[in-house]
């Protein structure tokens, strides 16, 4: 996500809430929101991939998605 989009998606929200969007520039938002929310899923994902627990054995576990951890 660049930084003209984010700056674009501040544009639109303070507009939003001072006088109104018009269909198109709702429509644009929408986008814009929704682009920014997978680019965001995508990166907390890819951080958490590398992200291991230190038990206090000392031993490292690799942190998994719970519908995919079988021990439960």
């Amino acid at each position: 996500m660049t930084e003209e989009k984010i700056k674009r998606i501040n544009e639109l929200a303070r507009k939003q809430k001072n006088e109104g969007l018009t269909e198109q520039e709702k429509k644009e938002q929408y986008i814009l929101r929704r682009e920014y929310i997978d680019s965001f899923k995508q990166s907390l994902i890819g951080q958490l991939e590398n992200t291991y627990i230190v038990e206090p054995d000392g031993t490292k576990r690799k942190v998994t998605r719970k519908n995919e951890d079988t021990s439960n």
